[in-house]
């Protein structure tokens, strides 16, 4: 039985318009004004400086027809190298400085982001899914970074350059600009029907991404469970079917992407055939030079490349912007945080509280049927009890309301004289400590890595915790004792010494109550045993709800109540569920013989 059990609908963490994400990007642009400016500067000059060859070869055209002297041409050949060299270091100054700048956005994105993301509550977390949750400040930076390096500099850079050649067109002769103005109602058709069509789908497709990432982390989270149940096809199926979903969607993006490219080359030759035209009619009736006339094209041409390379990094700029919707929404979930009474104190050397679940229903938003249909349970002061039941039981979602995760919409959950549901995180967080299979080792010194659960213990009391669940030896052993590096980087940890470090925590948060839903589940059969006995310890004279992996768990348990399709069906001790025959001994049985 594990805690891949019952999880809650989809519900996606909010994700903002594109006027909302460009204000983010200009408010904080503002709040670095000297790098703003720099960058915007370069970028036109490098654009002025590249356009600036094709007016001067206009001057040169009507030198050599005029007889213009050998100096002049040679002036004007030298002002073409400069601006050769001046326009490209001005766009080497331009693209650094683009990178900079958007390297400096996305730190402070990304910053907020995974600050909102630790500071959201433990239940939005639970219902939205780690799927989205790691896909926005996991791929969507990926995602973001690239476009930072590629496309962001390509399309700003690109667009500069458009600009200022159309400039130049009109400086040439405006009925020429004119001419070249034709081809904008093109362009901006191709636009208008290619950006309603595509945004949507990107997000959609980053919506995909981030259902195929929950599908496989669900999988993961309860591999134990899903081979005990023979439950590998569903679960294949299940990440099979988001695959394909993701790859359609990736398919229908380039299909639509074919067809912009398309209309943006019909664009580029309507544009091309009314300059040649208009200039040949001007050419003939004496209103403009052959210089001009010469540049026009020329000119017009020059725009091909920096509109190919927007349309061709268009793709990566769309994926961009739809990363950018998410990341900045993310940022919008702060405002959701709830923030209610505090919990009754209970002092050290007090015995532990009583919890009391009181006809509790529980249904995730979005959902039609409960996962929870009116459990009552009551755990006496400092006794255990140990929840069984199949996959999808609702045993993991009644450990998370007795955490404090969620709030049931009928019903209550009361440690002591406690009513949850009038008590914020902190509160919570001071009667119940909880603690899962999906253990983490934080990156730092071991004792760091303690002391988050207890910021002021001494390493005397770091040691006595240690000691507590069975890692002092282990300890005596590290090369640096307490200050040994763990996590990334650092000490290797198989998943035995993960949970016990896991348990030091818990002994140090001095929870008065424990929920513990399968914290053991990980670990190696070998270590099992050993592990279990470290539990008792940690728990010792603690009022302990258990989500039982293995049943020789629930045995050890005060007290076994048997959940099936929301409901409590069975129970009482061991021995009397055993003696009952009925669910619990079934499985019971199916567990001896599978041992």
């Amino acid at each position: 039985m594990s805690a891949v059990g019952t999880r809650p609908p989809a519900t996606a963490l909010r994700t903002t318009s594109g006027r909302e994400a460009a204000r983010w990007v200009a408010a904080r642009c503002r709040e670095l004004p000297w790098w703003t400016a720099a960058t915007v500067t370069t970028t036109v000059a490098g654009a002025a400086f590249q356009v600036l060859p094709v007016l001067l070869l206009g001057r040169v055209v009507d030198g050599v027809v005029g007889g213009g002297d050998r100096s002049s041409l040679l002036a004007v050949g030298v002002l073409l190298v400069a601006a050769a060299l001046l326009g490209a270091a001005a766009t080497a100054a331009s693209t650094w400085l683009i990178g900079r700048l958007g390297a400096e956005l996305l730190a402070t994105l990304r910053e907020a982001a995974v600050r909102t993301v630790l500071g959201m509550p433990s239940a939005r977390v639970e219902q939205v899914g780690r799927g989205d949750v790691l896909s926005r400040v996991g791929d969507d930076v990926a995602v973001l970074s690239r476009g930072i390096r590629t496309a962001v500099p390509t399309v700003f850079s690109a667009g500069v350059l458009v600009a200022i050649a159309t400039i130049g067109m009109f400086g040439l002769d405006w009925r020429l600009g004119l001419a070249g103005a034709g081809a904008l109602p093109a362009y901006a058709l191709a636009l208008r029907w290619y950006l309603p069509r595509s945004a949507p789908l990107y997000r959609r497709q980053r919506v995909a991404q981030a259902d195929r990432a929950q599908a496989l982390i669900s999988g993961l989270d309860g591999i134990g469970t899903v081979r005990a149940y023979r439950l590998e096809g569903a679960f294949q199926e299940k990440v099979t079917e988001e695959s394909w979903r993701v790859r359609t969607l990736g398919i229908e993006v380039f299909r639509l992407f074919g067809r912009f490219v398309g209309r943006e080359n019909r664009a580029e030759f309507i544009g091309l055939v009314l300059i040649i035209g208009v200039g040949y009619v001007l050419l003939e009736a004496g209103a403009a030079s052959l210089g001009e006339v010469s540049a026009a094209p020329l000119m017009f041409h020059r725009l091909f490349t920096p509109l190919g390379a927007i349309m061709f990094t268009f793709d990566e700029a769309q994926k961009s912007g739809a990363s950018l919707t998410r990341l900045v929404g993310v940022l919008g979930e702060r405002a959701e945080a709830r923030l209610v009474g505090d919990a009754e104190p209970v002092g050290d050397g007090a015995p532990p509280p009583a919890v009391a679940v009181d006809a509790v229903t529980f249904r995730y938003p979005g959902a039609e049927e409960p996962v929870l249909r009116e459990v009552s349970l009551a755990i006496p002061a400092g006794r255990s009890l140990a929840l069984v039941g199949a996959t999808g039981a609702g045993k993991s979602t009644l450990a998370a309301l007795v955490a404090g995760i969620g709030t049931p919409q009928e019903g209550a959950v009361r440690i002591g004289t406690t009513d949850l549901a009038g008590v914020d995180g902190a509160g919570t967080r001071r009667l119940v400590g909880i603690l899962t299979q999906e253990t983490h080792v934080f990156s730092g010194t071991l004792a760091e890595d303690l002391r988050l659960a207890a910021p002021g213990a001494t390493e005397a009391e770091l040691e006595d915790a240690l000691r507590t669940v069975g890692a002092e030896a282990w300890v005596r052993g590290l090369p640096q004792g307490l200050g040994t590096p763990v996590g990334e980087g650092g000490e290797r940890l198989d998943g035995t010494l993960v949970a016990r470090i896991a348990l030091a925590r818990l002994v140090l948060g001095r929870a008065p109550v424990v929920v513990l839903d399968e914290s053991t589940a990980e670990a190696g059969s070998e270590g099992a045993a050993e592990l279990e006995r470290a539990v008792s310890a940690a728990c010792a004279g603690r009022t302990v709800l258990f989500v039982a992996h293995r049943l020789t768990q629930a045995m050890a348990a005060d007290r076994i109540a048997v959940l099936d399709c929301g409901r409590v069906v069975e129970e009482g001790t061991h021995e009397e569920l055993v003696a009952l025959g009925g669910r619990y001994a079934r499985l019971w049985r199916a567990w001896r013989e599978s041992s």
